[in-house]
């Protein structure tokens, strides 16, 4: 007979704000509110009558005992996880993927049937991600990255290496055409995340006097073609991204100009999990997919 357990759920907030030393990122990952992870935690610590966690105006940190605590508790919670995943996919298969908006809308979802196709028996869950933190959460199998491949603790491989076009929409472009370089500066600049990659590319084309310094700037790539495709302005995006609506005629190269993409997509998951036939699946087909689309 098992001695009296600590609750699950305050050992889950526990071990989530342990690993991110924050409350409010716990919060976010567990679904719950702030209030909800920090009375769990107040209840693990009267069950075990020790202090966790010592509690600052703008930090947290853990206590030496909250710090052996959570390196005894925390793979063993993952190993739970693990055993449960294993056991519920033994007769029904799934696998949930979390992507950008932007990947999953250009690119993943109008290939995904060719998976399903490959693979029947998998069910497949597909959760949009508003930025790459470079933690997965419990509930997700595999993800899509975009950014430099230094996230710690997560098997990473690398899916390509792109370059940012120059975009318009071809209505624009007849209103207002662009036949050099020097026409860029009679056009709004869309930009995306950051405006350095427009500031990047007039130093490649040698402009020294465009004003990358306007133009609406865009926390997804999906939005700013959006805007392109809607006459708003020339766009520099990721050529994957932009593929499908350059193929439906949506946009098109503006300037046969092209800038390497600093940062690439990445297919990514937990290093604990490297044996997991429908991970292994996934990335199989998608390194594939992506070699040859």
């Amino acid at each position: 007979m098992f001695k009296r357990l600590p609750p699950l759920n305050s050992l889950k907030a526990f071990e989530s704000a342990a690993r991110f030393l924050s409350f409010t990122k716990a919060a976010d990952e567990l679904c719950v509110t702030q209030a909800a992870v920090s009375h769990q935690i107040k209840l693990l610590e009267d069950f075990l009558n020790i202090r966790l966690f010592i509690r600052k105006n703008r930090s947290l940190e853990l206590t030496e005992l909250g710090k052996n605590y959570f390196q005894e508790i925390s793979p063993i919670l993952q190993k739970l996880a693990d055993v449960t995943e294993k056991l519920k996919s033994t007769d029904n298969p799934h696998l949930t993927i979390s992507v950008l908006q932007s990947f999953g809308i250009n690119w993943l979802v109008p290939r995904l049937n060719r998976f399903n196709q490959l693979y029947p028996n998998i069910e497949v869950c597909i959760k949009s991600a508003e930025q790459d933190e470079g933690i997965l959460g419990n509930d997700i199998d595999v993800a899509i990255y975009y950014g430099y491949g230094n996230w710690d603790n997560l098997k990473t491989e690398k899916l390509s290496e792109d370059n940012l076009l120059i975009l318009a929409s071809p209505k624009l472009l007849a209103n207002n055409p662009v036949n050099s370089k020097d026409d860029l500066k009679h056009h709004t600049l869309i930009h995306v995340h950051t405006r350095d990659n427009w500031q990047n590319m007039a130093t490649e084309l040698g402009i020294s006097d465009l004003n990358i310094h306007i133009g609406p700037l865009f926390s997804h790539t999906f939005m700013a073609l959006q805007a392109a495709v809607h006459g708003q302005g020339i766009v520099l995006a990721n050529s994957i991204l932009a593929q499908q609506e350059i193929d439906n005629g949506n946009l098109q190269v503006v300037l046969p100009y092209e800038l390497k993409d600093p940062k690439s997509f990445y297919v990514v998951s937990d290093t604990n999990r490297t044996n997991d036939q429908n991970i292994s699946a996934f990335r199989q087909w998608i390194m594939q997919e992506m070699k040859y689309n």
